[in-house]
Formats: structure tokens, sequence, C-alpha cells
């Protein structure tokens, strides 16, 4: 499966199937939170967030492509990611998309 931010594939004809999108919900465990709390006093890298980031976009990013599968897609152009809090510690990451079939 192509995933191309582009809005189009260069030399491609396509079919355009549609709209797809992939989300989760992640939050932190307790004591990693209390952790990233006490590192904003010195700064630096949350790394406990970092990594429930990259889970978050690796989740949903195979949540979209498992959605354009079932459309028969071949490829998923104009790729975006977005990410909201939902609650403190707690976070939304959406990633959406077009599906094409090549012609």
């Amino acid at each position: 499966m192509l995933l191309s931010t582009l809005q189009t594939v260069p030399n491609k004809d396509f079919e355009v199937l549609g709209l797809v999108t992939g989300s989760t919900v992640q939050s932190k465990h307790f004591g990693k939170d209390i952790g990233a709390s006490f590192k904003t006093i010195v700064g630096g890298e949350l790394k406990g967030y970092t990594e429930m980031l990259e889970d978050a976009r690796g989740q949903s990013t195979e949540r979209v492509i498992q959605q354009a599968k079932a459309l028969g897609a071949d490829a998923i152009i104009g790729i975006h990611y977005s990410s909201s809090a939902i609650m403190q510690g707690a976070c939304e990451v959406l990633c959406y998309g077009t599906a094409i079939k090549f012609i």
C-alpha cells in the first residue's frame, strides 16, 4: 500500500474511492505521568509521551490502511495526522487521507 502526503501520484491515473480514517486514544501509565511532571521542572524530552505518540501514530496508520484495503485501494494520498488532548495524560491521534485505486 502506497502512502503519500501528496494529493496525486505522478504519472499514474487513478480512481478516487473515498475518505479513509483511523484513530486511537492512548494514555500513559499513572507512574510514568508523575515522572513526566517532574521532568518538566528541569526540562528535556518526555520520552514516555514521545513513545505514547509514536505508538498512537502507528495504530492510527494501521487502521487507516485496513479501511483502505477493505475498499480495494492501492494507495492513500493526502495523508494527514491530527492530535488532540482528550484529558490530562491522554490523547487522540487521527490519521486520514483519500483512498485511490490505480487504473
